[in-house]
């Protein structure tokens, strides 16, 4: 399987701030409607990848963060911690379904790895 970029998250010490300037600069929507109240980016475009906005970590500055998708999330983090990584947020299901964890590469590079929940095939 290739490993595309799938999401990009950026991580703002002003979240609302945030969406508020992406929105009105480049129309994007956004949505807090989840049970994180993660806020969701669509850019209204079928072309490129879609995102959200989270709050950055306490001493962290603001940063975007890619994340690739992989097939195997569990084995994707250990395989990154036997080249350097660190892992930040461990392997974790979220509510929709999708698999996630967050990453610190060896040069100190934040980036996730992303399994999406399956989707139904279509009849």
């Amino acid at each position: 399987m290739p490993n595309p970029v799938t999401r990009f998250q950026i991580l703002s010490k002003t979240p609302d701030e945030t969406a508020k300037f992406y929105v009105e600069l480049l129309g994007w929507r956004v949505s807090a409607d989840n049970p994180l109240e993660y806020r969701q980016i669509n850019t209204g475009s079928e072309v490129g990848i879609q995102g959200g906005i989270w709050p950055a970590p306490s001493g962290a500055p603001n940063f975007v963060q890619l994340f690739v998708s992989v097939e195997d999330v569990t084995a994707s983090v250990r395989k990154a911690q036997e080249l350097g990584a660190q892992v930040v947020v461990p392997p974790t299901m979220l509510a929709q379904g999708d698999e996630t964890a967050i990453l610190v590469d060896p040069q100190g590079m934040s980036f996730g790895v992303w399994k999406p929940a399956k989707v139904p095939a279509k009849s």
